[in-house]
């Protein structure tokens, strides 16, 4: 184990593969060795991990050194593609007004939010609109009672009952507390009711709070299949996520979301390792446990000794590059559950408007049509901005060509393709596996793997959206922080809003 010391002095030293201590004076090399120095290994460089290394060097300070794996691009999922010389968003478009991690980020990084071109949107039941928005506000209300009833104000208010509990999270955090697991965050923020929200349908909670099975089928189920391409059989808890970031006010970053992610890593000056970490290995040593990752790339086979690793990528059976853990008692299992694939399709062409109902385009009036559960190819459908949107900037009209985000399970066919467009220049595909399949999990999982190995993407199994994940970073950095330094009062604890207000 005296190897392993002294790979992770050297790496402090930055002098790994520099031939011993050439360059570096012998007394000099002493005083720095005497000197302590963490190191963390983050893999995955989406939101998750782009957070929680900033999170990590936040808490931590300069003595921490962050190295970041990532096997593809930086940013995960939030992406974009290229078409017509423009760049479109292919993965995460937008974020809610509430989202206070991002909204912290993009202020910290001195981006900009990204000006809104507004558009109208439709619900699809394919054969026929069965909602239709229009320029009033008012009108919409209006339609809403006339087909529902109070159904959309009963839903409002179970949305808003449930976010309420869980903006909470960032009071606690703000107080430096951290949970170890999915459940005693749940717990936490809406006690056992959120728990058995995670076990119980939306459906099944709509109705129990008076909505309607119509508003549920032709409402909810077109936000959820556009929001986790799911149904209103999904788990109550991520659903209400979903359901209350189509309320409110949405917005993205100008440039493109993937900023932040790129924006983080620079500014801890984290060193991105380009590679696909294998395993992970524990060390066992005298005091705290070392952690030994292993990662290939097309400079061959690399390791390095880590007192800290974060998981920020999904650990499950059907991810292709799924990590094996060695060396710990009892073992660590991967999740044994899966990602339904996502695959968002932009198109370049000539919307079909007939087959929505309107043989003349120029009388085509949505921007955005969502779909119910009818048996139908597509999940969504938005006439998309690029990234970079100018003053002067207007949104194409209905019978001119423009970039439309077709959402599916599958890619499209080409005669599905033809149903949707009468004809088009260009078809970019990205996919994705952008959730997991909320539901089919019988216990949550934990963020705390070992001692000071965490997974980040846990949280997921309970919600899943950007901002989620930026909350799980805060609460992966402040556990890996508190148990570091043996702050066990900030771990774990029950009853904080009663704390929160007694350290107030």
């Amino acid at each position: 184990m005296a190897f392993l010391h002294l790979l992770s002095l050297r790496k402090c030293l930055g002098i790994i593969g520099q031939g011993g201590c050439e360059g570096v004076s012998c007394s000099l090399t002493l005083i720095l060795c005497l000197s302590p120095c963490l190191l963390a290994a983050v893999v995955g460089a989406g939101i998750g991990g782009s957070a929680v290394t900033h999170f990590l060097q936040q808490h931590f300070g300069p003595r921490v050194q962050i190295d970041v794996f990532e096997k593809g691009t930086v940013g995960g999922r939030l992406a974009t593609i290229s078409v017509n010389k423009q760049h479109y968003e292919s993965g995460a478009a937008s974020f809610h007004s509430l989202s206070l991690h991002m909204q912290d980020f993009v202020k910290h990084l001195g981006l900009k939010h990204r000006r809104e071109v507004v558009g109208r949107s439709a619900i699809f039941g394919g054969e026929h609109f069965v909602l239709e928005e229009t320029d009033w506000y008012l009108l919409n209300l209006f339609r809403l009672w006339w087909h529902y009833g109070i159904s959309f104000l009963r839903l409002q208010m179970w949305v808003e009952e449930v976010m309420e509990k869980f903006m909470r999270i960032y009071k606690y955090q703000a107080h430096g507390y951290a949970f170890s697991g999915v459940e005693e965050l749940l717990y936490s923020l809406g006690e056992s009711s959120f728990i058995n929200m995670t076990q119980r349908s939306v459906a099944e909670s709509l109705l129990q709070v008076g909505v309607t099975q119509r508003f549920i089928d032709d409402i909810v189920s077109a936000v959820l299949r556009a929001s986790y391409g799911q149904s209103a059989a999904m788990p109550a808890f991520a659903g209400a996520m979903a359901l209350a970031g189509a309320q409110g006010i949405l917005w993205s970053v100008e440039g493109g979301n993937k900023l932040v992610c790129s924006g983080l890593l620079k500014l801890t000056k984290a060193n991105v390792i380009h590679a696909t970490v294998t395993s992970v290995t524990l060390q066992h040593t005298e005091g705290k446990p070392l952690y030994l990752v292993e990662y290939e790339n097309e400079m061959g086979i690399g390791f390095d000794v880590y007192d800290i690793v974060v998981i920020a990528t999904p650990l499950h059976l059907d991810n292709s590059s799924t990590i094996t853990f060695e060396g710990f008692d009892p073992p660590i299992d991967v999740i044994q559950d899966s990602f339904p694939p996502t695959v968002v399709s932009l198109v370049h062409g000539y919307l079909n408007s007939s087959y929505f109902g309107f043989p003349d385009p120029k009388l085509f009036p949505f921007a955005s049509i969502l779909t119910t559960d009818f048996p139908t190819f597509f999940c969504a459908l938005d006439n998309i901005c690029p990234v970079n949107i100018s003053t002067s900037f207007r949104r194409k009209q209905p019978q001119e060509a423009a970039v439309w985000r077709v959402q599916s399970h599958k890619p499209l066919l080409r005669s599905q393709l033809k149903t949707l467009f009468r004809s088009y220049y260009s078809v970019q595909t990205a996919e994705w596996q952008a959730h997991p399949s909320h539901g089919s999990r019988t216990t949550l999982p934990r963020f705390a793997l070992h001692d000071q190995l965490f997974h980040l993407n846990a949280l997921e199994w309970a919600a899943s959206s950007v901002e989620v994940m930026a909350v799980a970073a805060k609460n992966v950095a402040l556990l890996a922080y508190n148990r570091w330094y043996q702050d066990l009062d900030k771990i774990d604890q029950k009853d904080l809003m009663h704390k929160v207000k007694t350290e107030l």
